[in-house]
């Protein structure tokens, strides 16, 4: 009953959204003279942000055709190198370009598409050869194909860095943004294990919550404070009969956005009455901003439910990877054998997400793996979105990622 009424309420809106836009232009129109005195502006202004705010969204696009390289332009384009019934390894070539690290960005999958993370791909071009994990919306996934659990995250990770090193040097580099930081460390330990010839030369961890112990925020606080029956009797849905996915059990999207919107809901109130005076003053710019970062932040997609139930308890509940409990096909994940990788953490001093200490307790885990093989960032001043995405990101945070790859790469 919850998507369904979700989807009713959303139809609405749609509707709404397509009049209060038709309105805005109306109002807009050089041949009205409402456009240029008495409340036209103002009301042109209102119906232009409600619009915005209603309008239903897809799955966004990355559009990064180019980069700049050595101060010379350079073509990008997007190749699929690999595709799964829960996502697609994809690739950002760069024309005429060959050799560079190659460079493994784990998009989170918490809601949000891997074009969340475009800020990052879009700065790490010009150094690295990159290749981000493109997860599906799991109410477009059929039935037939089967259920998406932890398990499968970590055998979808393994199994794109060796589709990734089976051609030119076989062993890559990893970036895990927030949510992946702790299958992906799984998947490193279970490789390193393995002595599979694939293993990453580094792991980078940004703001991921690998012992929430540490500094526990308001998300660790909600996910602990119910047991785990509460979350599969109230956030748990069945996708309607409209979508590919008619049927299958997830943690919808639209729910993980609502929490994001209500954890910070001031902010995000405050931000759209400033796009509202943008609008009034035809400062096209800064509207255009606001605009497509919520653009980005509105689209949302599903999750499994039986990935959301078990990240829920493995990693928040049971905190199973920092007390050594935590498994892969039946057998333990064992951090320790981590030796040969270069391990980085890095956090924001204001991360409400993911508190201070929970990315860095990566490093503590690693045992057996050498000090120099460790290293730990902590930017000042920077929120959780502030970490892979913004100027700060840029200028600060980049360069630390481009130098520990660097330094390992030979």
């Amino acid at each position: 009953m919850l998507y369904n009424a979700y989807e009713m309420q959303r139809s609405m809106l749609a509707s709404a959204s397509a009049m209060a836009n038709f309105g805005a232009g109306l109002l807009n129109n050089p041949a009205n003279p409402f456009a240029y005195f008495g409340g036209g502006p103002m009301l042109a202004s209102a119906l232009e942000v409600f619009a915005h705010a209603s309008a239903p969204r897809g799955k966004p696009v990355f559009g990064l055709t180019h980069t700049e390289i050595g101060g010379k332009q350079v073509a990008v384009r997007e190749e699929i190198v690999a595709r799964r019934p829960f996502g697609q390894l994809k690739h950002f070539v760069r024309e005429g370009i060959t050799g560079g690290p190659k460079l493994l960005i784990v998009a989170p999958m918490s809601g949000h598409y891997a074009t969340l993370l475009r800020g990052t791909v879009e700065r790490m071009l010009p150094s690295a050869d990159i290749y981000i994990t493109d997860w599906r919306d799991a109410k477009q996934v059929p039935l037939s194909d089967g259920r998406f659990d932890l398990d499968d995250y970590i055998d979808y990770v393994i199994d794109w860095l060796a589709e990734i090193g089976s051609a030119g040097d076989p062993r890559a580099h990893v970036l895990a943004v927030c949510q992946p930081s702790v299958p992906v460390y799984a998947a490193v330990a279970v490789m390193s294990a393995d002595q599979h010839p694939h293993r990453p030369l580094t792991l980078s961890l940004m703001g991921g919550p690998i012992d929430t112990r540490e500094a526990p925020t308001a998300v660790n606080t909600l996910a602990t404070e119910r047991p785990h029956m509460w979350f599969e009797k109230n956030v748990i849905a069945t996708v309607p009969m409209q979508y590919p996915g008619a049927g299958r059990r997830v943690y919808p999207g639209f729910l993980q956005l609502a929490g994001f919107m209500t954890m910070n809901l001031g902010n995000h109130m405050n931000s759209h009455w400033e796009l509202f005076k943008h609008l009034v003053k035809g400062d096209d710019d800064s509207a255009d901003a606001t605009m497509a970062f919520y653009d980005e932040y509105r689209s949302v997609c599903d999750m499994t439910a039986e990935f959301y139930l078990q990240t829920i308890s493995v990693v928040f509940q049971d905190h199973s990877l920092p007390l050594g409990t935590m498994t892969h096909r039946g057998k333990l994940v064992d951090p320790a054998a981590i030796t040969d990788v270069g391990l980085l953490a890095i956090e924001g001093e204001r991360d409400d997400i993911s508190g201070l200490g929970q990315t860095k307790a990566a490093l503590t885990l690693a045992t057996k793996l050498p000090e120099e093989h460790k290293k730990y960032h902590m930017a000042e001043e920077v929120g959780h979105y502030g970490i892979f995405n913004g100027s700060k990101w840029r200028t600060r945070i980049a360069p630390v990622l481009e130098e520990w790859i660097a330094t390992h790469q030979g």
